[in-house]
């Protein structure tokens, strides 16, 4: 039985003409010891990579990187934990956003020898260091925030309200940067929801030095950074636990499992679907793989166009699907459902 290679296709690549598919081989072995037809497929958005953002990184941690400077100094002088621990939680930021440019950088090197599937692992990574490094940062302006409230300290509440204010600009601006694409990128979302948690977060600073100039009560900026703390988990835990599944293989969130079985089990002749597997390659790229048990000869089955259609109904842009007849089947020892 031929191994069959799709070739890479968008889903308006259908009408391409045979002779642009790849030749079946019969000079490789398949992934298992039984023989089986094998089909391979990759997405445009695999092929071409993800979209760049390197203007948007450089501009995002070149100004937040400058107001960490201006903010830290002026917590100081205003003898405001809210402001120093806003920019402890801005230069996690700026880490966060060098940590995902280098993913994203190291995301478009080719695939090696060595590393087969080139390097968009790291984007999940990055996603997963900026995670923990603002959960780190939350502890530090938990515990300061709590101490200034047992024994409250006075502030400067002007040098506070400005210097807020500013940082609403700032991480307003930087958030837009990464507006359009956050629901297509987990790396780029979490940017996003960190710079714009950051202008939220000033904005409370400034509440709190309008309430600290009109009432007088200082307890406000260590209350201010409890909520500080609060906004960060808040917004952190979700691309935590998504960048977590995604470093242990888990389904991408946005892929339905059970659709993808139902579709491909489905399929014209198609009797059962087994050892399916579907994980994330990066932030945006999906692979999958399924044996499908099929009725009769399979050479004339248009691979290449089941796997554009995995692309354009799930998003799913690496398939490799293998085809087996009952016999194949009975012997395959990744049938069980057990056993991976």
């Amino acid at each position: 039985m031929a191994y069959w290679a799709g070739m890479d296709l968008h889903p308006d690549d259908h009408a391409h003409p045979p002779e642009h598919d790849h030749a079946p081989s019969r000079g490789h072995a398949p992934a298992h010891s039984h023989g089986h037809g094998h089909a391979h497929g990759h997405s445009g958005a695999h092929h071409h990579g993800p979209i760049r953002h390197d203007r948007a990184f450089a501009i995002g941690a070149g100004l937040n990187l400058a107001f960490v400077v201006i903010e830290f100094g002026a917590g100081l002088l205003a003898n405001s934990v809210a402001l120093v621990a806003d920019s402890a939680h801005n230069l996690g930021d700026v880490l966060g956003l060098l940590l995902a440019w280098g993913a994203a950088w190291l995301t478009r090197r080719p695939p090696s020898g060595r590393r087969t599937y080139g390097w968009g692992r790291s984007s999940i990574l990055a996603a997963l260091a900026n995670a923990a490094i603002l959960l780190v940062s939350v502890g530090a302006i938990g515990i300061e925030a709590i101490r200034r409230l047992l024994w409250p300290e006075p502030v400067t509440a002007d040098v506070m309200l400005v210097v807020a204010a500013a940082g609403i600009v700032i991480n307003g601006g930087s958030a837009l940067l990464f507006l359009r694409d956050r629901h297509d990128d987990l790396n780029i979302r979490a940017q996003f929801l960190h710079l714009a948690g950051d202008a939220l977060v000033s904005l409370g600073v400034v509440v709190a030095a309008l309430a600290i100039m009109l009432t007088g009560a200082v307890w406000l900026d260590p209350a201010i950074s409890v909520v500080i703390a609060v906004v960060i988990v808040a917004g952190t835990w979700g691309v935590l636990r998504e960048s977590i599944d995604l470093a242990m293989d888990a389904v991408p969130v946005s892929v339905p499992h059970h659709e993808v079985q139902t579709f491909l089990s489905s399929l014209p002749g198609v009797i059962e679907v087994h050892d399916l597997h579907i994980w994330g390659l990066s932030t945006t790229d999906t692979a999958l793989t399924a044996h499908l048990v099929c009725e009769g000869e399979t050479n004339d089955r248009r691979l290449h166009e089941l796997t554009a259609e995995l692309r354009s109904r799930f998003g799913i842009g690496h398939a490799t699907l293998q085809i087996e007849s009952n016999a194949d089947a009975e012997q395959c020892r990744l049938r069980p459902d057990d056993i991976v």
